[in-house]
């Protein structure tokens, strides 16, 4: 007689991975292309030409092994970044939001934001938070002029001490 078969456990589905978490693996991906870049370039330059000095051959195999395997795991780390690349834009590719630019060019026109209706609170506190930009804005200008103006100052005294 044959012991019955557990019941099969149904797996439950892989979990997606946010699009923040794959960015920063390939940020962590990237980092170690540039570090293994820097060590090719370290082991190359400390590496002696062959004017007739020997090495000694364990320290040549050394430096030669390291060398190998930075080289072949390079374009490893390459396919590895192309993928993450890949899945991220696939994962925010239905995202409908295009960044803007933070500080527009000057003589660009700014394009408005549609901003979704709100609470007259809302409102009046960015009002508030407009013109007190605005007066700091007006106050840096003046600090800015007034320094010019004494660089100006300055630099005269200099010249005509000379």
């Amino acid at each position: 007689m044959a012991a019955p078969l557990p019941p099969q456990q149904q797996q439950p589905p892989l979990r997606e991975i946010p699009p923040v978490f794959l960015c920063r693996i390939g940020q962590e991906t990237v980092q170690d292309i540039v570090t293994r870049t820097m060590e090719i370039f370290q082991i190359t330059r400390a590496t002696q030409l062959p004017n007739g000095v020997t090495q000694s051959h364990a320290m040549y195999q050394d430096r030669f092994g390291r060398l190998q395997e930075h080289l072949r795991q390079l374009p490893l780390l390459f396919r590895k970044l192309r993928l993450l690349y890949e899945r991220c834009l696939e994962m925010t590719s239905e995202l409908q939001e295009v960044p803007a630019e933070l500080v527009p060019y000057v003589g660009e026109e700014l394009v408005s934001v549609q901003v979704e209706p709100c609470s007259p609170a809302v409102l009046q506190e960015r009002r508030e938070v407009l013109e007190k930009v605005r007066q700091k804005n007006q106050e840096m200008k003046v600090l800015m002029d007034q320094m010019r103006n004494l660089l100006w100052d300055v630099n005269a005294m200099l010249t005509l001490r000379k």
